[in-house]
């Protein structure tokens, strides 16, 4: 017999060895009382699907499809459904789930006829979709040498999924069947398509979008929100993937492995200088006097500054920076969150009037005495420092709260140029798993923090909630306001991450509850054969977390 506790009730109850996690939850069911229904549970805190079976003494927490691993679970196994019913009504066709939007997902459809996907066509799938999850379809795992596996997706002709197997190193692989229909998910799904009873698919752009249960209530479809600007933000990173012959890691690896890996970085540098290039010109095209640039964590802000600053001069433009940093109201005064934490992201930790009265003077061709806020004291400070703003100056502000008009609204429109930069990934794993651009941005954060000796790994995975948060009620609401858009996420990037990465999240405890995430973090690092930072240029963004930039940073 397996002693098993649940850490939802923190009571331990004796099994069979060989008991499924479905057999546990029924016996600790009713003493759980989570406000959603059950779709996951974390064993020794590595998220597992509920037909995992235990054949040790084990911790288990059992989650619902709120934010985390609960809700990646639910979502992969919807897609999973999508695509079924794609192959149902379609056979022969083509699916690309390719990124999270409009709090859904974006997915690309190409039928083999070549026909243009209509309204009657997403309303055909989402009836079958709705018949899959009525008949309650099992979810089958399967458990095969990569060999076999890669033999039975080359048969059904998925290239993107036999490259990625064939580059991944592994001995043994799962795939997944779905009635008749096979595919390949990272990780684990639902036992069956019953428990997927909130979703919805809609027309969106040239293809659909995939609506999934919202973050916080999970008993309801996520908001839609329209974001015309990201989707073609995600469009061009496309075109730029087409351009260098890349749309997933087996591409990516195959490509390192015949020698191209220092071209593919000069490749995506070079782009990504020609957008910076663009946006200078654009800016003194139109001759605002106010640039303000936002984006969430790890995206590359302050090299983007950087870099946007040398193309200005170039243009002959004289920018300034402002950092709204400068402007946080005293340690004292800044609000905190529920749990007794600095709330340092609040916009009342920032002491919008007098930044406002800043801005319109500067404006007005005024001296202003600027503060600088003193990091150690906790303290707004002015020790004498000027701005004024001259004929072929324009002042630079970055931070979180740029693009909020708040800060902003008493400046005319024409004055100002709003720029929002993130680290929008568009190389997927596959055709059906994509990576989530939070993702990203953590690996970037986990590694910056951990090269200035900030914070561990384990301290920054237990952050980044609250970070997210801070985003999603701070930044993203104002992203489409922006006048351009500009993605820092290079295609070679999860390469170069891999050898830091790998070292800094293997020292996490597996007592721990951050050693989940970083578990899974290293499991879809592993899909990438590891590439030297050697290549990367000293003024390239990923230098601002990997080390080595020729940039000075403060703080």
């Amino acid at each position: 017999m397996l002693q098993i506790r649940c850490k939802n009730n923190n009571v331990t109850k004796s099994f069979p060895e060989g008991s499924s996690l479905l057999d546990v939850y029924q016996e600790f069911a009713d003493d759980i009382h989570l406000p959603y229904p059950v779709v996951s549970a974390k064993v020794n805190n590595v998220s597992q699907g509920l037909k995992f079976r235990l054949f040790q003494n084990r911790d288990v927490e059992f989650l619902d499809a709120r934010a985390g691993s609960g809700h990646r679970v639910y979502v992969r196994s919807l897609s999973f459904v999508l695509y079924k019913a794609t192959q149902d009504v379609f056979p022969g066709s083509k699916l690309f789930i390719e990124h999270s939007l409009s709090r859904g997902y974006y997915c690309n459809f190409k039928k083999k006829t070549g026909e243009p996907l209509t309204d009657d066509d997403v309303a055909a799938i989402k009836v079958r979709m709705q018949e899959i999850v009525d008949l309650d379809m099992p979810f089958r795992r399967n458990e095969a040498t990569t060999e076999e596996a890669i033999r039975v997706f080359a048969e059904r002709g998925f290239s993107d999924k036999v490259k990625l197997l064939e580059t991944s190193g592994q001995i043994y692989s799962d795939y997944y069947m779905l009635g008749d229909t096979a595919d390949y998910y990272y990780g684990p799904l639902v036992p069956s398509a019953s428990y997927l009873k909130v979703w919805d698919l809609q027309r969106y752009q040239d293809g659909m979008l995939l609506r999934v249960p919202d973050w916080n209530d999970p008993s309801r479809v996520a908001e839609y929100v329209d974001m015309p600007k990201t989707f073609e933000m995600f469009a061009e990173k496309t075109r730029w993937d087409i351009i260098m012959r890349l749309s997933n890691a087996g591409d990516v690896n195959k490509a390192i492995l015949r020698g191209y890996a220092s071209e593919l970085i000069q490749v995506s540098e070079a782009l990504q200088e020609k957008k910076i290039v663009q946006i200078a010109e654009d800016i003194a095209q139109k001759k605002p006097k106010l640039v303000l640039i936002t984006g969430p964590s790890s995206s590359g802000k302050t090299t983007f500054c950087k870099r946007l600053s040398i193309q200005l001069l170039a243009c002959g433009l004289r920018p300034m920076a402002f950092s709204t940093d400068d402007y946080f109201v005293n340690r004292v005064d800044t609000p905190k969150l529920p749990n007794g934490d600095y709330d340092f992201d609040n916009i009342e930790a920032v002491d919008y009037k007098v930044l406002q009265e800043h801005l319109s003077r500067l404006m007005q061709g005024e001296t202003v005495e600027v503060p600088e806020f003193n990091f150690t004291t906790g303290k707004r400070e002015y020790n004498g420092k000027k701005l004024k703003l001259q004929r072929d100056a324009v002042l630079i502000m970055e931070g979180i709260h740029a693009l909020n008009p708040l800060l902003t609204s008493h400046i005319p429109d024409e004055a100002k140029f709003k720029i929002y930069i993130s680290a929008l990934t568009s190389i997927s794993l596959d055709d059906h798993n994509w990576i989530p651009v939070r993702d990203n941005r953590l690996l970037r954060r986990i590694i910056r923090d951990y090269n200035k000796g900030a914070f561990t790994a384990r301290e920054t995975i237990s952050q980044w909630k609250n970070v997210c948060e801070a985003e999603d009620k701070w930044i993203f609401p104002f992203q489409e306001t922006a006048d351009v858009m500009f993605n820092s996420a290079l295609n070679i990037e999860f390469a170069v991450l891999r050898p830091h990465a790998e070292i800094i999240l293997s020292a996490i405890p597996k007592n721990c509850p951050e050693y989940g995430e970083a578990h899974r973090l290293l499991k879809f690092l592993h899909f990438f054969l590891p590439v030297s930072d050697k290549e990367i240029p000293p003024t390239s963004i990923m230098r601002e977390f990997v080390g080595g930039s020729s940039f000075k940073y403060e703080r």
